[in-house]
């Protein structure tokens, strides 16, 4: 048995068609539906999140993770700085 983890649900997942623990009874099938889920959750969730696929064994892991602060090079954007 293959399973699927969230390791925190955010509001945006506990609103989503998403259950946490899914089981598979095939690796590939949970496979793809895990990495499927984290494309969504990171395309179509908020944003305020990122969120990252492991795998152990039979189990695989989606962690929520702060997502990485865009560099700012102190450019306002209006084409005189260079």
């Amino acid at each position: 048995m293959f399973k699927i983890t969230v390791d925190k649900e955010c509001g945006c997942f506990k609103k989503s068609a998403y259950d946490n623990n899914m089981s598979f009874d095939n690796k590939d099938d949970a496979l793809i539906q895990a990495q499927s889920m984290v494309n969504h959750m990171n395309t179509k969730f908020c944003g305020k999140h990122d969120f990252t696929l492991s795998e152990d064994g039979e189990n695989f892991s989606i962690a929520m993770n702060a997502p990485a602060p865009q560099a700012h090079s102190g450019c306002c954007g209006g084409g005189h700085c260079s």
